[in-house]
């Protein structure tokens, strides 16, 4: 338990939390919306810091990030809880879970990032649940992990202040844009569009890597319209070489008589992507045949070959490939 930051008292015994836009007011003895910020006599405290039930080491790819160190590892950490209430949640078992249904064992930013050197990762990844209600353990991590990149894999549902802080501290991130439609977010996941755009263009703006993951859902986010919309908005505000990634659903958590998306819709979804401009998309969670490749936009000559989370092939030489410039972090 630590207290919390990105609070203040309303009044007494009363505290608000600033840390996501949904700024809960919680009583005493209450809890965030997250399940894991909770008031204690009149102070609010991360009940997760120090507490993951989650620790791996993972490929880079399955993030997923395919533009930053491809073929590395990344020792993947994180806790319960979370900010957002989504009713496909792959990650549900602890992401809408409560601190009282774990038993957990305290880990502290040195030893995290001491495990993660003895692993030969390269990068700390914040990931599982979302790593915004474990804000402060992920910060206090990454400020400590000297020589390893840190990597953020989050809904992008944080207010500027606290993303701006995180941003000094953090190399790469994937954020999931589930839907370019402000109704979708407010009736699947208890969030709004806005806040994550403007993440978005923040952590571009900041200079951190940026990758955008977009679940398809059938029959709920899958109208080639709105997916065209999104592209466009990625392509003005974000630039041609942010990488996109369409991930097909499985059926799980409240979901579950929901199909699973047919790869053809991933497919036609690429292509509204490309023609869109946007030089990098990939497709996920389906066999992908091509659709996980790096092709160079100007030359289309192969790039990056992955089968699943592996590399194939890589054909980048100091961020080249055939003399042609491939946007990335590539060493």
């Amino acid at each position: 338990m630590k207290e919390a930051l990105y609070w203040e008292v309303k009044e007494k015994d009363v505290v608000q939390c600033l840390l996501c836009p949904k700024l809960c007011v919680i009583k005493e003895g209450g809890k965030g919306q997250c399940h894991v910020r909770q008031n204690i006599k009149g102070k609010l405290y991360s009940m997760v810091y120090g507490k993951p039930c989650a620790i791996a080491v993972d490929p880079i790819e399955k993030k997923p990030l395919y533009h930053f160190l491809p073929g590395s590892t990344a020792f993947s950490v994180g806790t319960i809880g979370c900010n957002l209430h989504c009713r496909f949640c792959q990650n549900w078992e602890t992401s809408q879970a409560y601190p009282e249904d774990f038993e957990f064992k305290d880990v502290s930013p040195d030893e995290i990032v001491k495990q993660a050197k003895k692993s030969g990762c390269e990068s700390i990844a914040y990931t599982y649940n979302d790593p915004v209600v474990f804000y402060e353990y992920a910060l206090d991590i990454a400020k400590k992990a000297k020589g390893l990149r840190n990597i953020i894999v989050c809904n992008g549902f944080i207010n500027q202040e606290p993303l701006k802080e995180w941003c000094k501290h953090i190399d790469a991130a994937n954020i999931d844009l589930k839907a370019f439609d402000d109704k979708f977010y407010r009736e699947n996941t208890t969030a709004w569009l806005n806040p994550i755009l403007e993440s978005l263009k923040t952590i571009k703006k900041m200079g951190v890597w940026l990758e955008i993951t977009n679940l398809i859902i059938p029959g709920l986010n899958d109208d080639m319209k709105k997916i065209k919309k999104m592209c466009a908005w990625i392509f003005e505000n974000l630039g041609s070489d942010v990488p996109l990634h369409f991930t097909a659903f499985y059926p799980c958590y409240q979901m579950m008589d929901t199909p699973r998306t047919p790869a053809v819709t991933l497919m036609e979804a690429m292509k509204v992507a490309l023609r869109a401009g946007l030089n990098y998309v990939y497709v996920g969670n389906v066999d992908p045949g091509e659709g996980s490749n790096t092709y160079c936009p100007k030359s289309k000559k192969l790039a990056v070959s992955r089968y699943g989370f592996s590399i194939l092939q890589n054909h980048i030489k100091e961020g080249r490939c055939n003399g042609e410039r491939i946007a990335g972090v590539w060493k």
